[in-house]
């Protein structure tokens, strides 16, 4: 919320939040402000004769909500809280996210179904700005171009799922979103901050409505969907990389406990947000290993086969280190290497971001055009179908081709 509040909905949050505390100092301090803008706040609803009854519209309550747990959560950090007692304490949540639902591992495996859809979304890096004339007029991104690709990302998703892999009259079991980190700018370099047209606080507040009202539009569709969380490492509150406490020091973790209590009364929408940075469960059987993608415990590309070459090593000793603990893998899903890779036992998401300047001086790496992955999990069949769900505005070409043609020598 704004220093000053501006809707009706904002207002009447203040006012509800000030009713629960004896002094007003004790309201300020849960809604992040000095006491004097919470007593310029109160004056005002008092003038414009707004009460606690005033309805409020979901999107100032859920901005209020995010200032307030933000507050809670650095009051919580500053006391060396466990991950799961800020859950329960500052999120009202379970201490734990509980297993995934039932939906998601029963076999539904009739002839002819297609099983289930599985997505990964990362790498937004939402209020980062990339200017095309520094990558070769081949992209350019902000903040507004984001949202309009998170929009296309669901329409096009729910396109390729109905009207591709399905018939619009379908019924799927529901849709598995991998929701996998570096969905914000972030505050990690300098060159970021300096460059961004959000700050991270922005970010968090604007980027959870656009994932609830992404994830309200998918459930509409596919009835049920199940979300399990990791964070990245553009969305850390420390400027350098920490193992300890690498979870709830993440902005992004803040943003996932936040969209799990606001679903939490919703029968349709589950998560999954483990204390640690990979989350495990099955689909039909189907053991997957979701990380981001930067603690591989490798580094490094090659000149040649670029970033399959590391990916592969992290991915073997991944999967070593986790067996020798009964965790086995089937398929370990990723981010953070900004390209779309199908490789066997890995699957590696693209960026929503696109070609950067960082993929065009630094790496000079091939252009990718900005998309996401989707692919279906089939109860006898493992993964079936797999789709690059591209996000850019490009149009189709109205130049008839041929069906299939023979180039020939001359």
């Amino acid at each position: 919320m704004s220093r000053r509040a501006r809707t009706d909905g904002e207002l009447a949050e203040v006012l509800r939040v000030v009713a629960r505390h004896e002094q007003a100092k004790d309201a300020a301090l849960e809604l992040g402000v000095p006491a004097q803008t919470v007593s310029s706040w109160l004056a005002e609803a008092k003038r414009r004769g707004i009460t606690i009854e005033t309805k409020a519209d979901i999107e100032a309550k859920l901005k209020t909500k995010v200032k307030t747990l933000e507050a809670a959560l650095r009051s919580a950090q500053r006391e060396n809280d466990t991950a799961e007692e800020i859950r329960r304490r500052v999120y009202e949540l379970a201490e734990r996210s509980p297993e995934p639902p039932e939906w998601v591992y029963r076999d539904r495996g009739a002839s002819g179904k297609r099983g289930t859809p599985c997505t990964i979304w990362s790498d937004w890096h939402r209020g980062e700005v990339v200017r095309a004339e520094e990558v070769g007029g081949l992209n350019s991104f902000n903040s507004e171009i984001h949202d309009a690709r998170v929009k296309r990302l669901v329409d096009r998703t729910i396109d390729l799922a109905f009207n591709h892999m399905g018939r619009a009259k379908t019924v799927y079991p529901g849709c598995v979103i991998m929701l996998g980190g570096d969905f914000i700018n972030g505050d990690i370099h300098e060159e970021l901050v300096e460059n961004a047209d959000r700050t991270t606080q922005q970010n968090i507040n604007e980027l959870t409505d656009v994932l609830a009202a992404a994830l309200e539009t998918m459930a509409t569709k596919f009835g049920k969907i199940f979300c399990p969380c990791v964070v990245g490492n553009h969305g850390r509150a420390t400027r350098k990389p920490r193992m300890k406490g690498r979870v709830y020091t993440s902005h992004e973790w803040n943003i996932y406990c936040n969209l799990e209590r606001y679903f939490r009364k919703s029968k349709n929408i589950s998560f999954l947000i483990p204390g640690e940075t990979d989350a495990y469960f099955r689909v039909y059987g189907h053991r997957y290993l979701l990380t981001h993608g930067d603690s591989l415990g490798v580094r490094g590309g090659d000149g040649i086969i670029g970033a399959a070459g590391p990916i592969l090593r992290g991915a073997m000793k991944v999967g070593r280190s986790e067996a020798q603990v009964g965790k086995d893998i089937d398929t370990i899903v990723m981010g953070h290497w900004h390209q779309p890779l199908w490789l066997p036992g890995v699957i590696v998401n693209n960026a929503l971001k696109g070609y950067d300047e960082f993929a065009r001086l630094a790496l000079r790496a091939p252009y990718s055009r900005p998309s996401q992955l989707l692919w279906f999990t089939h109860p006898q069949h493992s993964i079936t179908g797999r789709w690059e769900v591209y996000l850019d505005d490009r149009k189709e070409s109205t130049v008839e081709k041929e069906w299939v043609s023979i180039q020939r020598s001359e």
